[in-house]
């Protein structure tokens, strides 16, 4: 079953792949998209708020000339107690395809296991894959390939950061990522790419992650369902991606933040704003790249 969970079940190829269809629906969307998947729907679950996560699934479904049907959790009856497991079997029957956002993995893992078809990870608390395949695309629109290319993150430790380390197994960049302390990402994600021979390398120092940076990357110090609290915010500390920062990489490098921002926290107005920032390109670049998952998962591409 072709589900869209988690970058490390993908070659390589699969990955390149998706993004070259990914480019091609950008420059296909302006002329006329083909309606591909017409006949065929889409389930899409929210236990989380969305706003790029769920429009551009359900345009990019009516774009192809598919049906989006989008379902909060209180709107099913997993709200009042069925399990996932069934959930996963009813849905499949009317279905072609899940997406699922929600605030547990294992969720996500057992939405898979019981569904007889394709589920793509719209977001859990561990992994963010659809997010990281726009961002990858935006960095080679505005760069080239990313193979070499040196990223830096900078901030939590958190499924933003765990999915460039899964990327980073498969598409020979450097990743460096400098994360509070008390919020690391995950160590097994960090231990199982080092033995893949991925180049990542985990500091508290924002400065020593962006020396050089080709890309800069961040993204909120409290996300949906952290505890937002002052010792949390705390320790972020020095963290901010600023003008003073941001000088300190390549003279050509580009920001990215996956959205939405707490502007004067992680990122300020001058960055965000600015001329090396790319994250209106990059929200855009969710529609293209969802579409390309859809094709791959339902046999398209």
């Amino acid at each position: 079953m072709p589900h869209f969970l988690d970058l490390r079940d993908l070659s390589r190829e699969q990955i390149v792949n998706i993004l070259t269809e990914a480019q091609r629906r950008k420059v296909k969307r302006s002329v006329g998209e083909e309606h591909t998947l017409s006949g065929k729907s889409l389930a899409m679950i929210f236990e989380k708020n969305s706003t790029r996560t769920r429009v551009s699934f359900e345009v990019g479904m009516r774009e192809m000339g598919g049906n989006p049907v989008v379902l909060q959790k209180d709107d099913l009856q997993l709200g009042r107690g069925e399990t996932v497991a069934d959930t996963a079997r009813v849905l499949s029957r009317y279905c072609h395809a899940m997406m699922l956002r929600a605030y547990h993995h294992n969720t996500l893992m057992e939405l898979a296991q019981y569904s007889s078809v394709p589920v793509i990870n719209g977001l859990t608390d561990l992994l963010h894959p659809c997010q990281v395949m726009a961002d990858v695309l935006t960095i080679e629109e505005k760069l080239g390939s990313i193979a070499g290319k040196k990223i830096a993150w900078v901030g939590d430790g958190n499924n933003m950061a765990n999915t460039w380390i899964t990327a980073a197994e498969k598409l020979d960049f450097e990743l460096v990522l400098a994360c509070p302390a008390s919020l690391p990402p995950d160590a097994e994600f960090l231990e199982g790419a080092k033995k893949a021979g991925a180049k990542v390398r985990l500091t508290t120092n924002p400065a020593d992650a962006v020396a050089g940076a080709d890309v800069v990357n961040t993204d909120t110090w409290v996300s949906m369902g952290d505890d937002d609290t002052l010792t949390r915010k705390q320790a972020f500390n020095g963290f901010q991606v600023n003008e003073a920062l941001m000088a300190k990489a390549a003279k050509h490098a580009i920001f990215l933040h996956c959205l939405p921002a707490h502007r004067g926290e992680e990122v300020s107005d001058a960055v965000l704003d600015g001329p090396q920032s790319f994250v209106f390109d990059e929200a855009e670049n969710r529609l293209h790249v969802q579409k390309a998952i859809l094709l791959w998962c339902m046999g398209e591409i």
